[in-house]
């Protein structure tokens, strides 16, 4: 038996008729995967059994995605760690960023037994003091707890719930679309994470502008996953029912200021993780065949808008 937490009765269910799992077959899956990565010259992945089965999870068992993915996963955060944490990471700067509460993840999913809920909130930072591009590596100390320990959120995939309210050309200004390139292609080539859906609301003028730069950037099946409400809570409320928004937000999902708390303890205690990952990654003179072709899978002509993301 593989070395995994167990699933509770009905992810279980959702893993078998959505992402294709076969119990009784994780093992040899597991195996194959293990021994391609030993096989690659150019990659330092971990291989412990429930890094790889959240992978395999994330690319609904196809081994073929499951190891482009994991390639792409330590390729970019090798190449780009501006953008995505990898190596060298400062944790306790990292945190000063993190409790401005930008990024959250709350503890119910949505319907109870539906997609991991993140809610994120742009204005909780001074532009003139941070960038966007901070904020979000700042979140990849939360991302990476869920992607290692969340089997909601890999099972059953993520929602996102960007509330935009007090927004300033400041902030605007700072989505650039290299920026935003950058977070598109992570998001749909490398994270184990089915992007479930993403729900803008309180947006104030110029969003349009933005929205309109980004949506062209994703997969066809990820912009069918865009939901605008402007002002309309009630609109929100029909597919996140308000009881799953934070109390701040007139829900019963959770305080923000304490969900910070605990996170940041969460955090403290994946210090380790991160010296760790200084031994991951990988090293493009070793890679065997043709080179990764940066510039178009980051050109807005690039591959990436081919992707198929489930």
């Amino acid at each position: 038996m593989p070395s995994i937490r167990p699933l509770s009765p009905e992810l279980q269910e959702n893993a078998i008729k959505i992402l294709n799992e076969v119990p009784e077959r994780l093992d040899d899956d597991i195996a194959a995967l293990r021994t391609w990565i030993k096989q690659q010259p150019h990659l330092k992945a971990r291989t412990d059994d429930q890094f790889l089965v959240n992978f395999l999870r994330g690319c609904k068992f196809s081994l073929e995605r499951t190891k482009a993915k994991i390639d792409r996963f330590y390729t970019l955060r090798t190449k780009y760690p501006e953008f995505y944490l990898g190596h060298n990471v400062d944790v306790d700067k990292l945190l000063e960023i993190f409790r401005l509460g930008s990024i959250v993840l709350l503890p119910r999913p949505l319907n109870d037994n539906g997609p991991r809920l993140a809610l994120i909130r742009m204005a909780t930072y001074d532009p003139n003091k941070y960038t966007f591009q901070e904020v979000n590596v700042a979140g990849g100390l939360m991302q990476q707890i869920m992607l290692d320990e969340d089997d909601v959120a890999i099972v059953n995939g993520l929602i996102s719930i960007l509330d935009l309210s007090n927004v300033t050309t400041g902030h605007f200004l700072q989505m650039t679309p290299t920026f935003a390139k950058k977070m598109t292609v992570f998001q749909e080539v490398a994270l184990p994470l089915r992007p479930q859906g993403i729900h803008f609301i309180n947006t104030p003028n110029g969003f349009e502008t933005i929205f309109n730069m980004v949506k062209p950037m994703m997969s066809k099946k990820q912009q069918g996953r865009l939901y605008v409400h402007g002002s309309k809570w009630e609109a929100l409320y029909e597919q996140i029912p308000k009881q799953y928004l934070p109390v701040e937000y007139g829900g019963e999902n959770g305080s923000i200021p304490d969900l910070l708390k605990e996170w940041e303890q969460r955090i403290l205690a994946y210090r380790n993780y991160w010296e760790e990952e200084k031994n991951y990654g990988t090293d493009e003179r070793l890679r065997v065949g043709k080179p990764v072709d940066f510039e178009s899978l980051f050109g807005l002509q690039g591959s990436f808008r081919q992707l198929n993301v489930d």
